[in-house]
């Protein structure tokens, strides 16, 4: 009688706790989830080109306008110009402009230590300010400032410091 439904309701109470107890975990499984996708989205990999090869490597090389051993602080990817220059991480472009050497420049914080430049550009499409995703054209390819043919010279930087590209490079997403 009475009892049996007493232990009925209390069974059904309890086990509604215990569903809700495990929703409440799938939901912070799920934002945790999504938290390390946006992260992932937002570390730097794959190319910044559709097409094109690279033509020189991160490190000491010869300056190919003073043929003197120089610093590179980043891979040059070569190609046609106009060609595609992409995003290789989401974020918020920083610098959409002229800069010395570099041309028309795009530097783009990824917000957790990382910023990629990309050099030499012909046109850019995107201005500081604006949000970007991984993969997204940002700009066209050309031979912008202290650049001998159409390539788009790549940088990453760590919390302020160069650190070789390549690595970033050969990931795929």
């Amino acid at each position: 009688g009475v009892s049996s439904v007493m232990d009925m309701s209390q069974s059904i109470n309890w086990l509604a706790e215990i569903l809700a107890s495990q929703y409440a975990r799938l939901d912070a499984l799920q934002l945790l989830l999504l938290d390390r996708n946006l992260e992932a989205e937002r570390t730097p990999a794959g190319w910044p080109v559709s097409s094109g090869w690279i033509s020189s490597g991160f490190g000491e090389r010869n300056d190919p306008f003073t043929g003197k051993r120089a610093r590179h602080n980043g891979l040059d990817f070569a190609g046609i110009k106009g060609s595609e220059v992409l995003g290789v991480a989401s974020g918020v472009v920083i610098w959409s402009g002229p800069r010395q050497g570099y041309g028309k420049l795009l530097e783009i914080d990824h917000g957790n230590g990382y910023i990629t430049r990309y050099a030499h550009n012909d046109e850019l499409l995107v201005k500081a300010g604006d949000g970007i995703t991984a993969g997204q054209q940002i700009a066209k390819m050309g031979a912008t400032g202290r650049a001998s043919s159409p390539h788009v010279h790549f940088e990453v930087l760590y919390k302020g410091q160069h650190v070789n590209p390549y690595k970033f490079v050969k990931q795929m997403r």
